[in-house]
């Protein structure tokens, strides 16, 4: 899995049909010390509805279509959750209630 702040939404009138009615997120990867990295991730957020400016967990790969919604379907990542806080050895570097 992979942390990531959700930065934007991503629409798409035309699309493969599996993937209708599908929510899709753009998200900037973060690395360990909470830095935002210089790339980029399209997910799919079939059940969590993450929003603008939240930490989520992204699952990616053959993982990203073991969540229910995504099966058969031509995902390479999904968001599985929304961070409440992140910890790196005695430090804190993210909680989710110091952002709002």
């Amino acid at each position: 899995m992979q942390v990531a702040k959700v930065c934007g939404t991503v629409v798409s009138t035309q699309k493969d049909p599996s993937l209708r009615g599908s929510k899709f997120l753009l998200l900037q990867l973060i690395d360990e010390q909470g830095r935002l990295l210089p790339e980029y991730e399209v997910a799919a957020d079939p059940s969590v509805g993450a929003g603008l400016d939240e930490w989520v967990l992204v699952s990616r790969g053959s993982a990203a279509r073991q969540i229910e919604g995504t099966q058969n379907r031509p995902i390479d990542a999904t968001v599985v959750g929304i961070i409440d806080t992140v910890t790196v050895g005695n430090s804190r570097i993210y909680s989710k209630k110091d952002t709002y």
